[in-house]
């Protein structure tokens, strides 16, 4: 079974303490599978995760071992290192003004 190692698990609980202080998420769920871990996000409990967290140790050499997917299930990055995929969450949203 794949599972998250000790490290990789503090960097995706730091992201998430965090957004749940901003009241962004609420809840989520680890699955560990044969071929992959997930780190489930999800606003409510009833709906369908807003994001998740893979790794998928067969893509490590090839586009990276771990992967974040949008509830609609498009890969928003891929990468060897989580902390690399991770920093999606890093960037602050801009507010922009129109003329």
């Amino acid at each position: 079974m794949v599972r998250f190692e000790r490290r990789e698990l503090d960097q995706i609980l730091r992201i998430y303490s965090m957004m749940v202080g901003a009241g962004e998420w609420r809840d989520y769920a680890l699955d560990h599978m044969k071929d992959r871990a997930v780190f489930s996000v999800f606003r409510h409990s009833s709906e369908v995760p807003l994001y998740r967290i893979e790794k998928n140790p067969k893509l490590a050499r090839r586009q990276g071992a771990f992967s974040l997917i949008s509830a609609s299930g498009q890969i928003l990055k891929r990468g060897h290192e989580l902390a690399n995929v991770l920093k999606v969450f890093d960037k602050p949203l801009k507010l922009v003004a129109s003329r």
